[in-house]
């Protein structure tokens, strides 16, 4: 709420105030939603001056209306729509990864979350010339391997070397440093990492569910306070910054026995669009794997694409040149 004050707007002086305040009128809200010819008789002030000042502090300190069409066209002006460098998966995301949302990848050991992880910031680096923030909690990344995918990308060691130093990777294993580093993001630090590239417009963190599954259930009730904050900070993150944040999750079994994400209901509701990723197929060293959507607010939910783990691998020159996965990625 708004306190009035002497000269908030014309004809507002200090008689009227303490007149104002007399009839228990302390706010802009408790003006606006008056009676007027009763205020007026009450502060011995003529209604048409009352009349006067309610309108100046409407158009000061109300909202205007707005259309729903004109909210749809800001905000196809303002979101951006990032590729993850697979065909497939971008048509099961509608395109991409939006800005301004968290998408949640989730799937068991092995079923390539944080492959997918490294296409994106592949190629929102190389291809889409923007920087990634990369926050690893479980060690799996190295720039070898992004430095492997590039060069199926490009020849030039210029080009390679500018597209690694776009992706800015920060090791962290517990959930105080992960709040720490969203935090520090969050104040000055994305402004810092867009030195000398593009602007940040991937934030990455693989895995939300490790740092944070150890601390829930039990007698743990800190858990789900510290979850909670992480979630706030990185919606904030996201929709503040334009900013498109990808997290992995582990997945539980429920009490039917079906897959199902990590972290509970109470983190269900925070990713915009959530994926769960699992092997196609029954060989065990397949690299082919199943997207299922489900949760979204722009596709019908259970559709499922299948891809290949090797596509962020490929070369031109076809299969025969791709590199060998390792089994453990998850």
């Amino acid at each position: 709420m708004v306190v009035l004050r002497e000269g908030m707007c014309p004809g507002l002086d200090k008689d009227l105030l303490r007149g104002l305040r007399a009839a228990d009128i302390r706010t802009v809200e408790d003006l606006v939603s008056s009676d007027l010819e009763e205020l007026a008789q009450k502060c011995s002030v003529s209604y048409k001056a009352l009349f006067a000042i309610r309108r100046v502090l409407l158009a000061q300190h109300t909202a205007f209306p707005v259309s729903g069409a004109d909210l749809y066209e800001e905000l196809l002006s303002s979101t951006a729509i990032l590729s993850t460098g697979n065909p497939s998966l971008d048509k099961l995301l509608d395109s991409g990864l939006y800005t301004g949302e968290i998408t949640e990848l989730s799937g068991g050991p092995g079923s390539g979350k944080s492959q997918v992880c490294f296409g994106v910031a592949v190629n929102t680096s190389y291809h889409l010339k923007q920087s990634v923030v990369y926050i690893d909690t479980t060690g799996g990344m190295t720039a070898g391997r992004l430095l492997q995918m590039l060069q199926t990308e490009t020849s030039s060691t210029e080009e390679q070397t500018q597209a690694l130093q776009r992706i800015h990777i920060f090791r962290l294993f517990d959930v105080y440093a992960l709040l720490d580093c969203l935090y520090h993001l969050c104040g000055s630090g994305l402004q810092q990492v867009s030195v000398g590239g593009g602007s940040v417009k991937a934030v990455i963190v693989d895995s939300v569910s490790a740092v944070i599954s150890p601390l829930l259930g039990g007698k743990q009730n800190e858990g789900m306070s510290l979850m909670i904050q992480v979630a706030g900070v990185l919606k904030a993150m996201a929709k503040d910054f334009n900013v498109a944040a990808l997290v992995t999750n582990q997945v539980t079994r429920s009490g039917g026995g079906e897959v199902q994400p990590a972290l509970g209901a109470s983190w269900s509701h925070i990713p915009r669009t959530r994926i769960l990723l699992e092997r196609a197929g029954s060989v065990s060293r397949s690299t082919r794997r199943s997207a299922t959507l489900i949760k979204s607010s722009r596709q019908p939910c259970h559709i499922k694409e299948e891809f290949d783990l090797q596509w962020w691998s490929r070369t031109e020159e076809g299969s025969s040149g791709k590199r060998k996965l390792d089994e453990t990625d998850s």
